[in-house]
């Protein structure tokens, strides 16, 4: 492809030749008129018959598919003449910019306006010998890429889809090219795929009124009483951390004695009366109902297993039992607030991601992640190296300050992570001078790493967001 910029073209043997008034229909010769008349407004003699046109006002640009219609070049042989074998130039103006490209090249798409010659010659500038098209001009040129390179069609940044897509669909590239352009973009879904459902009628009826809210009135009113307890499991774990709260959650009795001892042993239990246990009982009751239904209703165990939102309800429901069995083992409570049982009551926290099913935002917000998650770990690796070089460097900067907060490379991670994200506490800071330039150059290596890869989060997060408001 080349684009030129000189506003007449010299006549030559490159160039395209005014039409003339005698034709010779007996062949084709390379210094004739007629020949390059014949061959921008004609049949390819390689060509085989256009038999069928492109409709114009299918919207989608045509029933037919380029994609399996393209005819391959031959290379051209030594001494060939260009008329014969179609590599005759054509000059292309698409709103003043003015593009080159062998005839050959369109005619591998005989159904599309570029390589059908009946449709194109309706643009033909007889004076200026070109093909004039006042359309936009930054998308031709990934237009043209896709008669060149035999099927690769990629939308250029800086065209916005729509009109791009008003562009596929004004070069009549086909209907399958749109179709394939549209649900790349999110304009249409792909809503072929049927969901898996089980066999058996009652385990069906089971597995869409846990599934599928949408299914039936009762499955939408079960779908809201899951969200209104987990609304109220999420505001019970936050409410029993007030300091009014604390050390509620067990109460002391006195243990059976031995009749000859006069000691009084003291023991304590769980306080199984508290409205802050019994509200917390009831909704462990009905996650895990709701859990085991979905598990032996489930058309397919092992997909089931392979859902992270079913091992999130498991990990939310866990930490109860696992307090409940260690009472009943130990037969002492309160053992739940130290070392890894302190961590696994935090899980309870996660039952919030539950919500996920019933929220459409949460849904392509965790399908953003899940695409971009090769960008995330990206993100990660610039992060990890800015902060492994900025720590160093800090450390080093600071050594001949005497009062520096700076002791240790690793004491200068946190600092790192807490300048490159911008949050910047203040609780660590540089008191040199050399410390400050190192301090200026990691916030500003710190806000190219998060900016890196912003767009094409946000890229994917859009598609996202339009599938769903087509969906919806």
């Amino acid at each position: 492809m080349h684009i030129i910029n000189q506003n007449t073209i010299t006549d030559g043997r490159g160039y395209l030749q005014p039409p003339s008034n005698h034709h010779d229909k007996s062949h084709f010769r390379s210094s004739s008129t007629d020949s390059n008349w014949k061959d921008l407004f004609g049949s390819h003699s390689r060509l085989p018959p256009v038999t069928s046109a492109v409709s114009d006002d299918d919207e989608d640009g045509g029933d037919q598919d380029p994609l399996n219609e393209f005819i391959p070049q031959d290379t051209l042989p030594y001494g060939h003449e260009c008329d014969v074998e179609g590599c005759k130039r054509i000059t292309i103006n698409v709103s003043g910019l003015k593009f080159e490209t062998q005839l050959r090249t369109l005619n591998r798409l005989p159904h599309t306006l570029l390589g059908n010659p009946s449709k194109r010659k309706k643009y033909w500038d007889s004076k200026r010998k070109e093909f004039f098209f006042d359309r936009h001009r930054p998308s031709f040129p990934a237009i043209l890429y896709y008669y060149q390179s035999g099927g690769r069609l990629k939308r250029p940044m800086e065209v916005p889809s729509d009109i791009f897509l008003n562009e596929l669909q004004f070069f009549e590239l086909g209907k399958s090219v749109v179709t394939t352009y549209k649900g790349e973009e999110g304009f249409i879904i792909n809503n072929n795929e049927t969901p898996l459902l089980p066999d058996q009628r009652f385990q069906r009826k089971v597995w869409e009124l846990f599934e599928y809210p949408d299914s039936s009135v009762p499955a939408r009113v079960l779908a809201i009483m899951s969200v209104i307890v987990i609304l109220v499991s999420v505001t019970t774990f936050c409410v029993e951390t007030l300091p009014v709260f604390h050390g509620v959650e067990c109460i002391e009795v006195i243990a059976n004695s031995s009749p000859n001892s006069s000691s009084v042993a003291v023991k304590k239990i769980p306080n199984f009366e508290h409205p802050l246990f019994i509200i917390e009982a009831v909704c462990i009751c009905w996650f895990s109902i709701e859990l085991v239904c979905r598990f032996l209703s489930s058309p397919s165990k092992r997909t089931f297993l392979k859902d992270i939102i079913n091992w999130i309800d498991f990990a939310s429901i866990m930490p109860f039992f696992f307090s409940m069995g260690l009472y009943l083992i130990s037969h002492e409570c309160g053992q739940s607030k130290s070392g890894v049982l302190s961590v696994l009551r935090v899980l309870r926290v996660s039952r919030i991601l539950k919500l996920s099913k019933h929220s459409v935002g949460l849904q392509i917000l965790g399908k953003t992640m899940q695409t971009s998650i090769s960008e995330l770990v990206m993100f990660a690796l610039f992060l990890g190296i800015g902060i492994i070089i900025s720590s160093g460097a800090m450390f080093y900067a600071e050594l001949p300050e005497p009062n520096t907060h700076f002791k240790s490379i690793p004491d200068a991670f946190w600092w790192a992570i807490v300048s490159m994200t911008t949050v910047g506490y203040g609780d660590m800071y540089p008191c040199g001078a050399f410390g400050k330039i190192v301090g200026s150059m990691t916030v500003i290596c710190g806000i190219l790493s998060i900016a890196l890869p912003v767009p094409v989060i946000v890229a994917n997060f859009n598609t996202f967001y339009r599938q769903a408001q087509t969906r919806s």
